[in-house]
């Protein structure tokens, strides 16, 4: 088979355009989480909504479905199917009046001869198929009225054969009765190969042979039989459901037409013999449909096929955009047809969109889980944890310029004193100590190449830091969810483990959430975790857990960090069953002041952050601080994040010689703005 190289101008968009955004991306997919959104579906609302920067122009799928829905409207709205049948009608009634307009000048011809002509052409059928069926015999007199009747039988074939092969109308204007001929041998060999291959015989060498002879009619260059069989197809059904949506009265006078194109009945018969072909090879083809035309702009029946080719790539663009059916993906997109319809800038909008989708995929955002569906993966925690952080970065520092935390976690804080390298240390070198001895060490002894050697390096001493334990008690409770409390709650909780482990590796973080009951959770979970309904404030449990977290690192200072909208109104029995009363009864808030207490006794600092107006709980909450010497904190949502974080990092300072509390060291940030109560 020859090769043949196609070649298409470049459709990228612009090449020095930015990247897609993931950042981006993934900052929407997280919001959407943890909203309670699978990451599927809220890869798919993204993608959908797109995206606000990057090479497009911020257009998402919805975007493009309802440019692909316009595009259809005006199609309908612009067109209808009475073109090919007007034409014939001027072509008809100019060829009538030319015709009377010589009986009336001939002087020579006998008066019964024109009255019997004059008779004829008075009483032609209204029927345009008819009125051209009864001249069919008639001896023009006119020159002028003989060429725009054969015109007529000119115009329907050329017509037919524009409705199988596109651009045949204009190829075979003024065209000779050879150039017929061939087109009739054309079509005659196409069913012969079509034939051959639905026999299933092998027709390569038959495909080269036909393409070599009769390919200038097919300007789509199809490749194989099989690419053929497909643009034949899809332009022969839309033949077909054009006629399907004309009217009957259309359909009759065009079918009594058909019989006289090019005065050929061969050709007809040929013509239908190849549909029939291409029917039983695509039954998968729409040949059954039809449409609604309602415009004033008439079509021709070449040029209504192509319009019902638009409309039948408009509605598989419609489909392939919708993403509504099993294992979608946006790679499904014919970008060729995106860019024909609506242009190129549309294909370069859905071209961004895959980018990311593929991005999303397959560059460590979502991996599909054992259960099939798809998840955040860590590296997918991490980015959104970093952007969480950097907005409570901002938040803290109150100004632009200070959203990046640029000081490393080290161990401990640089004392200014180097010692030698032993085994096990995690202090950073010291890069000019170690190179210095290096250099000593080779010039004490040229015969020690060695550019560096172990006992060379040195490391920079710290002074010791204390590391802390930290559990944040997550309030999950149905009054979290119903006040809007549900995705703040949780964005706090991913800064704060994005702020540990990646700046305080050292410390220990566990978070608990409580609702009916208490249950540790990994950040995967609770990012997850879908909104509960379950009535039920259970500190008692949530205290049990966080208490004994603090137990198993005796070592570190113990940072208790409770948010939460509401009292206490269930409580853990002996036999652990749950015991829940609403209002709180006095046996499950004297439960609770008896783990906090023994959270006092293992030296935890407390911070209670209060979600709410509600001045039962304001009350209660002061109290219970106030018992054991904590920080009551009331942010509104916004700044719940920047609140958590910020005494996080005020406690750990100030289980520090010299370091200051949270009060001292952030009370200038929330202190002016009402947040301090208690």
């Amino acid at each position: 088979m020859k090769d043949r190289t196609r070649f298409k101008r470049y459709d990228g968009g612009d090449p020095l355009a930015p990247p897609v955004d993931l950042a981006e991306a993934l900052e929407a997919i997280g919001e959407d989480v943890m909203a309670g959104y699978s990451p599927e579906r809220a890869m798919r609302e993204f993608l959908r909504r797109g995206p606000s920067t990057g090479s497009g122009t911020g257009k998402g799928l919805d975007d493009l479905a309802r440019q692909v829905a316009q595009r259809r409207r005006e199609l309908l709205d612009r067109h209808n199917l009475d073109g090919t049948l007007a034409e014939i009608r001027e072509l008809l009634d100019r060829a009538v009046l030319e015709e009377r307009k010589q009986l009336a000048r001939d002087a020579m011809m006998d008066d019964a001869d024109r009255a019997f002509r004059e008779m004829q052409l008075e009483n032609l059928s209204p029927n345009t198929a008819a009125a051209v069926t009864e001249l069919g015999d008639y001896d023009w007199q006119s020159p002028e009225a003989r060429r725009d009747f054969e015109q007529i039988k000119d115009l329907l074939g050329r017509e037919l054969l524009d409705q199988r092969f596109a651009g045949m109308k204009q190829a075979l204007e003024n065209a000779s009765d050879a150039d017929r001929a061939a087109v009739q041998k054309m079509v005659s060999d196409l069913n012969d190969l079509v034939e051959k291959h639905a026999r299933g015989e092998d027709t390569d060498e038959d495909f080269e042979r036909f393409m070599a002879e009769h390919g200038q009619h097919f300007p789509e260059n199809p490749r194989n039989v099989e690419e053929l069989l497909d643009t034949l197809a899809q332009r022969s059904a839309a033949a077909q459901r054009m006629l399907n949506s004309m009217s009957p009265e259309q359909r009759q006078q065009l079918m009594e037409l058909s019989a006289q194109a090019f005065g050929s009945p061969e050709l007809m018969d040929s013509l239908a013999r190849l549909d029939s072909n291409l029917q039983a090879l695509r039954p998968g083809e729409d040949w059954s449909g039809s449409e609604s035309f309602g415009g004033g702009q008439g079509l021709g029946l070449g040029d209504g096929t192509g319009v019902l080719q638009d409309l039948a790539d408009l509605d598989a663009l419609s489909d392939q955009l919708s993403q509504g059916y099993g294992g979608a993906r946006l790679d499904d997109v014919d970008l060729d047809k995106l860019a024909r319809q609506l242009g190129d800038q549309a294909a370069v909008d859905a071209r961004t969109l895959q980018q990311l989708e593929q991005a999303l995929r397959n560059g460590g955002t979502l991996r599909r889980g054992s259960d099939g569906q798809l998840k955040l993966t860590p590296k997918a925690m991490r980015q959104l944890g970093k952007a969480l952080l950097r907005d409570v970065a901002d938040k803290m520092s109150g100004r632009q310029g200070q959203r990046d935390m640029d000081k490393a976690g080290a161990a401990g804080e640089r004392s200014g004193a180097t010692r030698g390298w032993a085994f096990g240390d995690t202090e950073p070198w010291d890069i000019g100590r170690t190179t210095l001895n290096g250099v000593l060490r080779r010039a004490a002894d040229p015969s020690d190449t060695r550019r560096i050697a172990i006992d060379d390096v040195e490391v920079q001493e710290t002074e010791a830091r204390t590391q802390a334990c930290v559990a944040l008690l997550v309030d999950t409770s149905f009054s979290m969810a119903m006040d809007g409390r549900w995705v703040p709650m949780k964005r706090t909780a991913l800064a704060l483990h994005t702020l540990i482990r990646s700046r305080f590796r050292g410390d220990h973080l566990q978070l608990i959430t409580f609702g009916r009951h208490a249950e540790v959770m990994d950040i995967e979970q609770l990012t997850a975790l879908d909104s509960r309904w379950d009535k039920g404030t259970n500190l008692h449990h949530g205290l049990l857990l966080a208490n004994r977290h603090f137990r198993k690192h005796p070592n570190s200072q113990p940072v208790l960090l409770i948010v939460t909208d509401g009292e206490p109104t269930s409580h853990l029995e002996p036999d652990g069953e749950v015991f829940f009363s609403y209002p709180p009864h006095p046996l499950t808030i004297a439960y609770a002041v008896r783990e906090l207490d023994n959270a006092r006794r293992l030296g935890a600092q407390t911070t209670f952050f209060r979600l709410g107006e509600d001045p039962g709980l304001e009350r209660f909450i002061g109290s219970m601080a106030q018992r054991v010497d904590g920080t009551v904190v009331s942010p509104e949502l916004d700044d719940l994040g920047a609140a958590v974080v910020g005494s996080y990092l005020g406690s750990r300072d100030a289980g520090r010689p010299g370091g200051f509390g949270y009060r001292g060291a952030y009370g200038d940030m929330f202190g002016g703005r009402g947040f301090w109560a208690g």
